[in-house]
């Protein structure tokens, strides 16, 4: 299953669907990593990249002296700490003062990539500086002893339930064949449990009868095709008089082992091809949970 986050942050995205219970989601401790700041300096931390819902981060911070904390575009901040010369400034997000210890989180805007940033609050050598290009371009500061940050960071990530039965689409025919006066029956599908969906497609030269039937009354119809109408009368999965269709169904488990059948419903039949599919969605992975 594809992951719905990057480190440290919630991306809203569709998962798979899933019959066990609920899966419960919450923020997991990833990795550490110790930065040090000295007098008035600015420091980058990872970039995120929320999707286009937004996302949010979640880090502990522990700093042995205050620190300010925010986060700024990725851009624009590349773009500073490489011209410090400019007038332009990074715009900062989510900013947090006199930080020595905390739980930072941020909501991000949608699709653009974000860089967590921490400042020393120091003066060095008791100037006071007015900006980021100011502390990107200063040059002589006595040597003080640098400031410890430790930054946890976390994913947001499954913690119970996680394991699931997971599904996708299958195809269990696809195919183009010759029109016949004898009802063509393909055998094909035994359900795997209640409520599952099947899709149908259709697509054919002249009007056509298709139908999802057990496959006792298939065999029944095949052998005998004026049975037809009390086999049809049996189903819901059926479409009659259609050329041009694709449609979905749902069968269950005590429908037992369904057949696809499909005749003309004309008397005189061209010497051409319809095409006929039929997908189900079936269990892919973790199958073993579906009696739980």
């Amino acid at each position: 299953m594809k992951r719905l986050c990057q480190l440290g942050i919630v991306v809203l995205a569709a998962g798979s669907v899933c019959v066990a219970q609920e899966r419960t989601f919450g923020w997991v401790r990833a990795n550490n990593e110790l930065t040090q700041l000295d007098p008035a300096d600015y420091r980058a931390g990872r970039v995120y990249h929320p999707g286009s819902g937004g996302g949010k981060i979640h880090v502990d911070i522990q700093s042995k002296l205050p620190v300010t904390v925010a986060m700024a575009h990725q851009e624009e901040w590349e773009a500073q700490r490489l011209h410090p010369e400019s007038q332009i400034g990074a715009e900062l997000f989510c900013v947090r003062e006199h930080v020595s210890g905390v739980t930072f989180e941020c909501q991000l805007p949608s699709s653009s990539p974000m860089v967590l940033l921490f400042r020393d609050e120091r003066k060095p050598n008791h100037v006071v500086l007015k900006g980021i290009a100011e502390v990107l371009t200063h040059t002589s500061v006595p040597f003080v002893s640098p400031n410890d940050v430790m930054v946890t960071y976390y994913n947001w990530s499954c913690v119970q339930n996680c394991r699931q039965a997971e599904f996708q689409w299958f195809f269990l025919l696809n195919e183009k064949s010759l029109l016949t006066p004898v009802p063509k029956v393909y055998s094909l599908l035994t359900p795997e449990r209640d409520g599952q969906q099947v899709n149908i497609r259709i697509k054919a030269p002249v009007p056509m009868t298709v139908a999802l039937l057990p496959s006792g009354l298939a065999d029944q119809v095949y052998d005998n095709p004026a049975s037809i109408s009390t086999a049809l009368a049996s189903t819901s999965c059926k479409q009659r008089g259609v050329q041009s269709l694709n449609f979905d169904c749902t069968i269950n488990l005590a429908d037992g082992r369904q057949s696809l059948v499909m005749f003309p419903d004309v008397q005189t039949i061209p010497h051409k091809k319809a095409e006929i599919s039929l997908q189900t969605y079936k269990c892919s992975e973790n199958c073993d949970l579906l009696d739980k």
